[in-house]
């Protein structure tokens, strides 16, 4: 059985809150990059953990990512950017806040 199409109104609804977590993403995104500039300017031993710590988990957010839409497409849902966009969100906010608690 095919998935309904939605109606023009709830694509509508579903572009624009794509649209606006793309961008709250975004904006997020560029505190967690400052955060992790500002660490791996320090140099120590903590700056190289976090720049490995930033390449695994990019290549295992796109791999999760790449699961989600191709799962969203074989499936027919048009959730699946949204959901891609949501999935990366809770990884940068988690990063964003463990970059932002104090050291002992």
């Amino acid at each position: 059985m095919r998935a309904r199409r939605p109606g023009a109104r709830a694509l509508y609804s579903n572009w624009l809150d794509l649209t606006l977590s793309s961008w709250r993403l975004a904006a997020e995104s560029q505190a967690v990059v400052g955060l992790r500039l500002a660490r791996l300017a320090i140099g120590d031993a903590a700056a190289a953990a976090e720049a490995q710590l930033m390449v695994t988990e990019k290549l295992k957010a796109a791999a999760e990512v790449q699961a989600t839409l191709v799962g969203a497409a074989l499936s027919g849902s048009v959730h699946g950017p949204k959901r891609a966009v949501a999935h990366v969100h809770r990884r940068v906010r988690s990063n964003r806040r463990r970059l932002t608690k104090r050291r002992a």
